[in-house]
């Protein structure tokens, strides 16, 4: 695997870079990844958070391998992904493409795409192709992009060394087991996501994380009462296996699995919380 080091850039194929974000933290990781990617023209992925030395890094990137920065796409708008869009507009005029904004709260409300991308949209970037595949989960703007060669820009569809929070409104677990089982079988022989290293074995890791998934959902029906109990008290008996002092953010992702038991009949919430349909 390719190391980490914040701002250098990092070939992982022909066309493709990585520059890593001077973010890192409990849920960014090392940080987070921009990818240049381009044969004759550099479209940037995932810009990060708004960050000078990050964007002087990407600039420095991009003469350094002589090839211009004509686009910014992003996998999706949380604030540690599509913030930096704006300097490297102002810095070279690229246009910008990729989802819509949610309005939940959580997300970059300074991103505005040139272009809204939708499912099986095919973006020219300097003489290779990008895929877009809608992978709703993480957030329901999520978009994956797929390249000629069958790597996969991954965002935070699919992180390496850890699983991924979903939170709702906008996050769905429903839709992140379905976007999962879309991306199996479709010839992606590597994975760069938003945070961590590359992912070398994709159908293994979509099986896996499937897996574990539905493990955890199935605890979660397992611990699941029949008289109502709120999430603050169910996280301690479905993740006792998570330091409690991650406890906060794992009750994001236990909501969206009440929500998904609910939504199959399994579940069902009333004023005092959440117990058994039956």
């Amino acid at each position: 695997m390719a190391s980490l080091i914040p701002g250098n850039p990092t070939p992982l194929g022909e066309h493709t870079w990585r520059v890593l974000g001077r973010n890192p933290g409990m849920m960014t990781g090392p940080g987070t990844n921009s990818y240049l990617y381009g044969r004759d023209a550099l479209t940037v992925i995932d810009p990060g958070p708004v960050d000078q030395e990050h964007l002087k890094a990407l600039l420095a990137a991009a003469r350094e391998l002589g090839k211009p920065i004509n686009q910014v796409i992003v996998t999706h708008t949380h604030r540690d992904h599509s913030p930096g869009a704006l300097a490297i507009v102002a810095a070279t005029g690229a246009r910008c493409l990729g989802p819509f904004v949610p309005d939940d709260g959580l997300q970059d409300e300074t991103w505005q795409a040139d272009q809204v991308l939708r499912e099986g949209d095919v973006v020219d970037c300097g003489g290779v192709g990008l895929s877009v595949i809608e992978t709703p989960g993480h957030v329901n703007n999520h978009l994956c992009y797929l390249t000629d060669e069958g790597l996969l820009f991954t965002g935070d569809h699919l992180i390496q060394g850890s699983t991924v929070v979903i939170a709702p409104p906008s996050g769905s677990m429903q839709a992140y087991f379905a976007s999962l089982k879309k991306l199996m079988g479709r010839g992606i022989t590597l994975m760069a996501p938003g945070h961590g290293d590359v992912i070398a074995n994709p159908d293994e890791s979509l099986a896996q994380t499937l897996a574990h998934r539905q493990k955890r959902e199935d605890k979660v029906y397992d611990k699941l009462p029949p008289a109502p109990s709120p999430l603050a008290e169910l996280v301690k008996a479905v993740y006792d296996d998570v330091p409690v002092f991650l406890h906060g953010v794992a009750q994001f992702s236990l909501h969206a699995h009440l929500i998904k038991l609910a939504e199959d009949g399994k579940a069902r919430e009333t004023e005092s919380g959440w117990q058994r349909s039956e």
